[in-house]
């Protein structure tokens, strides 16, 4: 299994730089930012800092979306990342969450991320596509692949992505829903012609060790985050198609305050229970996290993607580096979960 983790674009320019580079040094293998433009600081300067700071770390959105970023201008900002890293950028693009609903826009249809998707990935690898009744081309653009993540939950999400995607990005740590998501993109993938076990699967979720309380309170806020997806389905599609370990705990949800989006303490959290957290987040000792790993693993995921935004960043950071990597490494060369 391959790790990343997600900046929140908060912090003062040099901490997100220092603990870009205490990540790279601790192992991991992405690094990705929020694109919420309204909300933090925008993405594509860090992007550029981030790929100066570092030498082996690939490096992306988590997630963009072709509505408030113009397609073409995604691709000619990633093109001119990929010189700059050296080739190491990835592209992560969804409808569109809080960069959208902050603005009191809907996420886009999925026939426009489709295209998006596809434009952007074209463009920055120098090919030749029609957009909008024009031909376009990238002359200059570096022969640099850009590996394809899409982000979602729907049935309509796991087919795109399947059919097209070189990635799909989870935002959850429940091995059976991971699972569940997994099959349907594995479906679309052999429908359209392709082989499953080349499309990689990212889990993104809070991670947090120490004591359960504790780490409970530091993540609560993502189910709430999880929840905005979760509702926008439950309108979408009819209760069948989706399971009920993924949409029944938003029954007690009033309403999201984007201005505290992703925010540990948020009031925004309120409904959300004990056992969601513990479901949809990585909690409790290194031995615990490396547990959850194996089970992940074991549900087809190929990367964690830590949320480093519940407090202690640094500390989370050096555990995984210190335990939880080098555990994980060492559990599934001997076949078991070390406790």
């Amino acid at each position: 299994m391959e790790f990343g983790f997600t900046l929140k674009p908060e912090h003062e320019i040099e901490r997100h730089l220092a603990m870009t580079r205490r990540a790279e040094q601790a192992g991991f293998d992405y690094g990705w930012v929020f694109d919420s433009h309204v909300l933090w600081r925008e993405p594509y300067p860090l992007l550029t800092l981030m790929a100066n700071a570092t030498t082996s770390l690939r490096l992306g959105t988590c997630v963009t979306n072709p509505a408030t970023r113009e397609p073409t201008v995604t691709a000619s900002a990633l093109a001119t990342l990929q010189e700059i890293s050296g080739g190491r950028m990835d592209l992560g693009i969804g409808r569109g969450d809080s960069a959208r609903r902050v603005l009191g826009k809907a996420p886009t249809s999925m026939a426009m991320l489709e295209e998006a998707a596809l434009v952007i990935r074209d463009l920055a690898e120098g090919r030749r596509v029609e957009y909008e009744g024009s031909w376009l081309q990238f002359d200059w653009a570096p022969a640099h692949d850009l590996p394809l993540w899409m982000a979602g939950y729907g049935p309509k999400a796991m087919e795109l992505a399947g059919r097209i995607a070189d990635g799909i990005m989870i935002q959850l740590a429940d091995p059976d829903l991971v699972r569940f998501f997994v099959a349907q993109v594995h479906d679309a993938a052999r429908a359209a012609g392709r082989d499953p076990s080349e499309i990689r699967v990212m889990a993104a979720a809070p991670a947090h060790v120490g004591d359960r309380e504790t780490c409970r309170e530091r993540t609560r806020w993502f189910p709430a985050l999880v929840s905005n997806h979760v509702v926008d389905l439950v309108n979408r599609y009819p209760p069948d198609q989706l399971p009920a370990s993924l949409t029944g705990y938003v029954r007690d949800r009033e309403g999201y305050d984007y201005l505290h989006h992703a925010e540990v303490g948020s009031s925004n959290a309120a409904f959300v229970g004990d056992e969601i957290t513990d479901r949809f987040c990585v909690l409790g000792s290194a031995a615990d996290h490396v547990q959850r790993l194996r089970e992940l693993a074991d549900a087809g995921v190929t990367q964690f993607n830590l949320y480093l935004m519940n407090g202690d960043e640094e500390t989370m950071v050096d555990v995984y580096g210190r335990d939880v990597i080098p555990g994980l490494a060492a559990a599934t060369r001997t076949g078991r979960t070390a406790r």
